[in-house]
């Protein structure tokens, strides 16, 4: 296992139903956390890098709703 670390900026602050989404994103295989920076302005997201790309966090964190500015491009 290759454990990367991510932080992503958010669009807006988080609210009491981004709190499910923070949930689900664990039940995806190969992420391991989740946090929320003291600042409330950022993600910090732990994942496994054998398992996953960037661009497969970013799917993932987009796909639970999670207001991240993106880094990638959409085809």
């Amino acid at each position: 296992m290759t454990k990367v670390q991510l932080d992503y900026d958010l669009e807006r602050p988080l609210t009491d139903t981004d709190a499910t989404g923070v949930a689900n994103v664990h039940s995806w295989y190969g992420m391991q956390r989740v946090q929320l920076a003291p600042s409330l302005d950022k993600l910090r997201v732990e994942y496994d890098a054998s398992r996953l790309s960037e661009q497969d966090v970013e799917a993932v964190l987009v796909r639970f709703g999670l207001p991240i500015k993106r880094r990638w491009a959409v085809p």
